[in-house]
């Protein structure tokens, strides 16, 4: 289908409501990258998206679209309660794919002496690469507990501290969860890959700020220039993917049963409120728990590497946690006094400056927001 775009302003584009849509759709983009996202297939998703069942408003797409599985990878819906669904494709495969950066007190030139030493106890104490297994090996049923603990079950277990808890988005902990929604397959799939990076455009990043734009929020941030952080991006391993998978096979019957109409049957989805809509919730949920405490675990293995590789007490070298989102994820939110699911995939909640939702530490700047690159 060819697309006439309607340029709205120098930084978004819109798709006129047209032909299926409930509602139009917006790009954010400038002049050179509208050109790039037009030679992929995103618009069509984009498009897509906006004929679903109850979705609410605009189909919004970030400035780093491309083509996803069903809905684009940039892609953002709202779905109503009353009549909308709940999509696997919106929120991804990888659910909980999200990042976690860590601030230092040292600075790029104190640590490139130690860089090679650091690279390679990194790489000894964090497992990565295709089906990595990790230092833990669970039960079945310990698996369970971490569904429903998220990141406070790494906690309890020594890996880090609660201030970790604060600057994780939820806590660390979707209250929605249950286990019980989740396959005997896709548990076994997490027994032995908690603490482990994966593969992909999964990483562990030694990194350092190189230009400061807002002095005053970065001082709230607690960022200096050239000074060293470290960024985690990864997810829920093959736990995710098989919750993921599980649900696709289910919610297609859905499909049939509720006389959903899709333009792409990678689009399956069910009710919200339907029993398959709150099974595939709970479960996602589920999955965004383990993610947490994945990123948890990686992280108190980064500062037993950083500690003893430059050989420096934790209060010399620092390793707060900034701040930890999720960019795959699924969560039901209050707009108005009005529910919804919204799918975020591959796009990043940014909550403003005195949202009940930010850390107390972060109530004057607004939620860190984290991009990796």
């Amino acid at each position: 289908m060819n697309f006439q775009l309607k340029k709205i302003d120098n930084y978004r584009y819109e798709i006129p409501k047209t032909g299926n849509m409930n509602v139009s759709g917006i790009i954010y983009a400038s002049e050179n990258t509208i050109k790039k996202v037009l030679e992929d297939k995103a618009v069509q998703q984009v498009y897509n998206v906006a004929t679903m069942p109850g979705i609410e408003k605009v189909s919004l797409a970030m400035p780093d679209v491309h083509w996803g599985y069903g809905f684009p990878i940039g892609g953002v819906a709202a779905f109503r309660f009353s009549d909308g669904v709940i999509s696997p494709g919106g929120i991804g495969y990888d659910i909980n794919c999200g990042v976690r950066l860590l601030r230092t007190n040292i600075t790029k030139q104190e640590t490139k002496p130690f860089i090679e030493k650091l690279i390679l106890s990194l790489f000894q104490n964090i497992p990565s690469g295709v089906g990595a297994t990790g230092k833990i090996h669970l039960s079945a049923e310990e698996v369970k507990k971490v569904l429903k603990k998220g990141a406070k079950w790494a906690i309890e277990k020594g890996y880090g501290s609660k201030e970790d808890l604060e600057f994780t988005e939820e806590n660390g902990c979707m209250e929605s969860a249950d286990s019980e929604t989740v396959s005997r397959r896709a548990l076994e799939r997490g027994r032995e890959q908690l603490g482990t990076l994966g593969a992909g455009n999964h990483f562990l990043e030694i990194q350092f700020v190189e230009q400061i734009y807002d002095s005053e929020i970065a001082k709230q941030f607690g960022l200096f220039e050239e000074q060293v952080t470290i960024l985690i991006h990864t997810g829920s391993r093959g736990l995710g993917y098989q919750v993921c998978d599980d649900y696709i096979k289910i919610l297609q019957q859905a499909v049939q049963k509720y006389s959903i109409s899709l333009p792409d049957r990678q689009l399956v989805c069910a009710p919200i409120d339907s029993l398959e809509g709150k099974k595939y919730f709970s479960a996602m949920s589920a999955a965004a728990n383990y993610a947490w405490a994945n990123r948890q675990i990686i992280t108190h293995w980064v500062r037993e590497s950083v500690f003893e590789t430059l050989n420096k007490s934790p209060k010399e070298i620092g390793l707060e946690q900034i701040y930890d989102v999720a960019h795959n994820i699924g969560k039901i939110e209050e707009y108005d006094e009005k529910k919804y699911m919204v799918h975020r995939k591959g796009a990043t909640r940014a909550l403003p400056k005195g949202d009940k939702n930010v850390p107390q530490f972060y109530k004057e700047a607004g939620q860190p927001v984290l991009v990796p690159g």
